[in-house]
């Protein structure tokens, strides 16, 4: 309601309601960027998917070129089109790429795509030949798709892992707090998930961004509180300034004077 409260407000002061809808949503956008950051980001979206044209157009000048499949694959995956990147990286396992990029994009993309078996068996080989790949990322994606099939107890050492390998990791202690609570182990969960609001509060700027939504996810009544204190201050502030709004738009209807309205003819 205070939004289009806004709104209101801001249409008659225009006269333009669409200009006026553009305004908040612009305005929401930077308020958003530079607090929540709960919103997506359209200049990365974008660039994303430009990345991705290229690639699609270097493969129809070249259906040979395994880099390209490579790299469109594992932007497929970060978009969770997993059944997508199986296809396409299907090519260059026949043609024997081993590599572990190749074999840790594979396997993201067939958890991801219900293929259990061939994922689990793909990822099992990159820690094989380098535990520490991506820095452990190998096993988050191993305990995201664990918890996705219920599997509480994989997913439970998978992020545990993990966590040996991102100390600082908010998303592996939610993930991991998840696991516990379908363990039966809720006391434990809660604690895991205070765990990660304490790392988000202690870590650089450049990471809370990054993981903002995971420690939304932590503790889920924080980001409801702060919106209510977004309202609170935005309603003060209306209240605050409506006077000196309606004088001014009262003074433009009289030409730049201002006349007081109990003092007008009722019949004008």
């Amino acid at each position: 309601m205070s939004f289009y409260f806004v709104w209101l407000i801001l249409s008659s002061l225009t006269g333009n309601p669409i200009g006026a809808a553009l305004f908040m949503v612009v305005a929401w956008f930077v308020i958003d960027r530079f607090t929540f950051g709960v919103l997506p980001d359209p200049f990365r979206f974008i660039a994303r998917r430009r990345r991705e044209w290229a690639l699609q157009h270097a493969m129809r000048v070249n259906p040979h070129d395994r880099r390209a499949r490579l790299e469109l694959a594992q932007l497929l995956v970060n978009r969770k089109s997993y059944a997508r990147a199986v296809d396409l990286l299907k090519p260059n396992l026949q043609h024997g790429d081993d590599d572990l990029e190749t074999l840790f994009t594979m396997g993201a993309a067939c958890v991801g795509a219900g293929y259990t078996e061939q994922g689990e068996k793909l990822l099992e080989h990159v820690i094989e030949f380098d535990d520490d790949f991506r820095v452990g990322e190998v096993f988050l994606v191993q305990g995201r798709a664990r918890l996705q099939r219920k599997d509480f107890a994989g997913a439970k050492k998978a992020l545990e892992t993990y966590l040996t390998h991102r100390e600082g990791s908010v998303q592996g202690r939610v993930l991991l707090a998840s696991a516990m609570v379908g363990l039966g182990d809720d006391a434990n969960g809660a604690l895991m998930r205070d765990a990660a609001w304490r790392e988000f509060s202690q870590a650089p700027r450049f990471q809370r961004r990054v993981e903002r939504l995971w420690a939304w996810r932590a503790q889920p009544l924080r980001p409801v509180l702060y919106g209510i204190v977004v309202i609170i201050v935005a309603v003060v502030a209306l209240k605050t300034v409506m006077p000196t709004l309606a004088e001014w738009s009262h003074r433009m209807k009289n030409g730049g004077t201002y006349v007081d309205p109990s003092l007008q003819d009722p019949d004008e």
